[in-house]
Order: structure tokens, then C-alpha cells, then sequence
């Protein structure tokens, strides 16, 4: 079993979405969610946040439900019992990195991952979407599933 965490700061926007983004793409491509499993967490999520009224209404034009989503904190233990960890900026990176070194190895941004061979030509961060309009996040959302795309076409 592979276990994939996302992070993002609080995990109300882009890593609730990524992880259920990723969810479906696993689910069209016939891959058994007990094989792998996704989750999500936040540098500075607050235990049992709601996902984001934006986040919610993006997702749903993706066919995918946020509203029992709630936020989790990063933890020690996630990050160890993780075999991938993806984040939405350099910086939630640098955050993971410095709460469990032994963990680098595993630990990319999403571009970076997804990316690699382009990572020099653009920046490695998805923007933060939080407090904008929904235009802001679909795009957000848009940018999130081009890059688990290029993600699976990696991993499968």
C-alpha cells in the first residue's frame, strides 16, 4: 500500500481539494483506493475546519463532494507513515522537512514531483486561493489536477 499526504497551510482549499481530486483520477483509473490511500493536512490547520464555501463549490463542478470534509493538522506521525509526501508550496515543504528531517527524501512540492524535468521554468508554489473568489480557486483547481495528471502518468 502507498500512502500519499498532501499539505497545505490550512488545509481548507488546496490540499482538501487535491486530495479529493486525486481521490477521483485514482477511481477512473480502476486503482483501488485500499491500495493507495490519500489524505491531507495543514502546516496550520485547525482540527475539524470546514473546507472553504469556494473549495466546496469548485469541487462540485468536478462532480466531488467537500462539505464532510474537515481540516487535520500536520503531525509526526503522518509525515512517518507517509511514502509520498506532496505540498502546495517551497515553504510547506521547508515545514514538513523541519518537523521530520528523516522525512526529505520524501517530501516534494506537487510541481516538483509531477514536473521534475520542468521545475527550473516556473515556480515550484500552487497560490494560495484562500479568500478569493471562486474564479480564483477554479483556477487553482485547474492548475491542482494538471499537475495529479501528470502525477498518475509517474506513478502508473
Amino acid at each position: 500500500m502507498k500512502k500519499i499526504l498532501l499539505v497545505c497551510t490550512g488545509n481548507t482549499c488546496r490540499s482538501s481539494m487535491a486530495e479529493v481530486l486525486l481521490k477521483k483520477l485514482l477511481d477512473e483509473k480502476n486503482i483501488n483506493l485500499n491500495e493507495i490511500v490519500v489524505t491531507s493536512a495543514g502546516t496550520a490547520a485547525i482540527m475539524g475546519d470546514k473546507a472553504s464555501s469556494q473549495a466546496v463549490e469548485v469541487m462540485k463542478e468536478y462532480g466531488i463532494s467537500l462539505e464532510k470534509h474537515r481540516s487535520t493538522p500536520v503531525t509526526v506521525k503522518a509525515i512517518q507513515e507517509a511514502d509520498l509526501i506532496l505540498t502546495m508550496t517551497l515553504n510547506h515543504k521547508r515545514y514538513v522537512v523541519g518537523i521530520v528531517p528523516e522525512a526529505e527524501n520524501k517530501v516534494y512540492t506537487l510541481k516538483e514531483f509531477a514536473d521534475a524535468e520542468n521545475m527550473l521554468s516556473f515556480s515550484l508554489d500552487i497560490t494560495d486561493p484562500f479568500g478569493q473568489s471562486v474564479e480564483v480557486y477554479r483556477s487553482c483547481a485547474n492548475e491542482i489536477n494538471v499537475y495529479l495528471n501528470r502525477l498518475l502518468e509517474k506513478l502508473l
